[in-house]
């Protein structure tokens, strides 16, 4: 799958490590939502109702200030691929960010509304930003739940506003009047457009893209299967020794 380059001297830095990991993901081609998407396991919602999340400039960063490592990953809420990671490696991450190993820095990306139609992905991203401020555990929650209910296909309609309203149902705490009306009245469109910019000039190619501590992490199917992902992390040097 081709990869996008934005910014010349980024990308010639990250290049070696990006390409292996957006040979299979989301960059304007390959698999829709349809085939690509994972359903969320059940059992880590109580872990994701712990973490802690707030908007630092362009992302959005769960776990404590304090920790050893950052992971950065960038997402677009449309990417199939991305709802295959948030299944699978996403848990991983959530365990790691709650035992206070990593915190991990989360770039929402909206380019496939402009390669596929529609502003869903603009939308879903309003929307997670919304839920940082509806309090700790609010955000990886409604995450974990908007990936797991990803529309068929990369749906240009996917994320109406009301399909994004019934989602947070599912996050205890979530829905609102303030809540409810950032995402009816897309209060935070301009940090969607300033996430999505951060994305383009970043140098990634496509999502879903994982750094460690601003390296590039070698992934390919390791970012959609756990135990990998896991040991992953550890060849990296981060997280809790495996058993």
């Amino acid at each position: 799958m081709a990869v996008r380059r934005t910014r010349r001297g980024v990308a010639a830095a990250l290049s070696a490590g990006l390409i292996g990991l957006v040979a299979v993901g989301c960059s304007g081609g390959g698999p829709s939502a349809a085939e690509a998407v994972a359903a969320a396991p059940a059992g880590n919602a109580d872990v994701l109702g712990t973490l802690p999340a707030a908007v630092e400039g362009t992302k959005i960063v769960v776990g404590a200030a304090k920790v050893p490592h950052t992971v950065t990953v960038y997402v677009d809420p449309r990417c199939g691929y991305c709802a295959r990671f948030e299944a699978s490696a996403g848990t991983v991450l959530a365990d790691e960010a709650a035992a206070g190993t990593v915190r991990v820095e989360y770039v929402v990306a909206s380019f496939l509304d402009a390669r596929t139609g529609g502003s869903a992905s603009a939308r879903a991203a309003n929307a997670l930003r919304a839920a940082v401020d509806a309090g700790p555990g609010r955000f990886a929650a409604y995450q974990a739940a908007l990936f797991a209910s990803q529309p068929a296909g990369e749906s240009a309609d996917g994320y109406a506003v009301d399909r994004l309203l019934r989602i947070a149902d599912q996050v205890e705490g979530l829905r609102g009047p303030a809540f409810d009306r950032a995402v009816r009245d897309d209060a935070h469109r301009v940090w969607v457009a300033d996430a999505e910019r951060a994305f383009e000039e970043s140098g990634v190619g496509g999502t879903p893209t994982v750094l460690v501590d601003g390296t590039a992490l070698p992934g390919g199917d390791a970012l959609y299967d756990a135990t990998q992902f896991a040991r992953a992390l550890r060849d990296a040097g981060v997280g809790r020794t495996l058993p």
